[in-house]
């Protein structure tokens, strides 16, 4: 009886000698947090997403607190007001940025770039960009398994299963770039948002000269250059057969769409520009002298 009552006083000072050895340390080593990181954690949405260049919006609150000059930090999801709410919190300049959405740039819908195999494995962009290029001929179009759809936690994207392509809802989007990251093929873009949810873009990604293209997509991008030369703002560039619509120099003149004969440009929420009327041909009338009537 002795022997358990001396094992359970020993123990018992022993569990205090080492609580108050570890209370010592925790205290000799513990490090300050400045509160305005809490502050600034409820001021994000909290989404987590990762658009913003770190594992989420702790990690952010703490580079916007600590941070002297924050013009490279932004969260795509809070946007510039919530931003700018926050730099006036801690007393900081936010960087002005443009509300930004996800484009997807390919137009090969089942109808215009039909499949010329079947496959039969894995259901994810992924693997199958690793083994193949896919069912249709084109090697830049979407695979159509969904892998965007999956990474988007705000619901914002949606694969369409008549044409096979995957479609961004403008109003959810928050430019996160989940998309582009999980795209295999690099068919997202973050673009300009234009108000009324406004845009014009080439939807192609392909390199391969128009011959090529033509074999394989009836929507394809063929670089034959029009659209380029009727620009008047130098916002279209040809490079590797390809034509790009820079939207920062876009100004949504719809010139473009016209001009393009396989109807890559696709146009969004506007109406196409009436085309002009072809002038008729004037045919040339030859000279006929006239000789002046004999005097008598």
């Amino acid at each position: 009886m002795n022997s358990l009552v001396l094992t359970v006083l020993t123990l018992g000072v022993l569990g205090v000698l080492l609580a108050v050895i570890l209370y010592f340390v925790a205290q000799k080593f513990k490090v300050e947090e400045d509160p305005r990181i809490d502050d600034v954690e409820k001021m994000l949405p909290g989404a987590n997403c990762g658009g913003c260049g770190f594992a989420g919006c702790r990690a952010m609150s703490e580079a916007l607190v600590t941070r002297d000059n924050i013009a490279s930090l932004f969260c795509p999801v809070a946007g510039g007001e919530v931003m700018k709410s926050i730099a006036g919190y801690l007393g900081k300049t936010a960087p002005e940025k443009s509300p930004m959405v996800a484009t997807m740039r390919c137009g090969g819908s089942c109808d215009k770039r039909p499949k010329v195999n079947h496959y039969d494995g894995a259901l994810n962009c992924a693997v199958v960009n690793t083994f193949y290029v896919g069912e249709s001929g084109c090697a830049f179009g979407c695979i159509g398994y969904g892998d965007c759809v999956h990474a988007c936690k705000f619901g914002a994207l949606r694969l369409n299963e008549e044409t096979g392509l995957v479609e961004v809802d403008p109003d959810k989007c928050t430019a996160c770039g989940a998309c582009v990251k999980a795209c295999p093929k690099g068919l997202f873009e973050l673009r300009k948002k234009w108000p009324k949810n406004r845009a014009i873009y080439v939807a192609c990604r392909s390199k391969n000269r128009g011959a090529v293209v033509t074999k394989v997509c009836k929507a394809g991008c063929i670089g034959c250059g029009k659209c380029e030369k009727v620009c008047a703002f130098g916002a279209i560039t040809i490079d590797n057969f390809l034509a790009y619509i820079d939207p920062e120099k876009c100004k949504l003149c719809r010139k473009c769409v016209n001009e393009c004969p396989t109807g890559a440009i696709h146009i969004v929420n506007m109406e196409r520009l009436p085309k002009e009327p072809k002038a008729p041909k004037v045919e040339a009338t030859k000279e006929v002298k006239v000789e002046p009537a004999n005097k008598e």
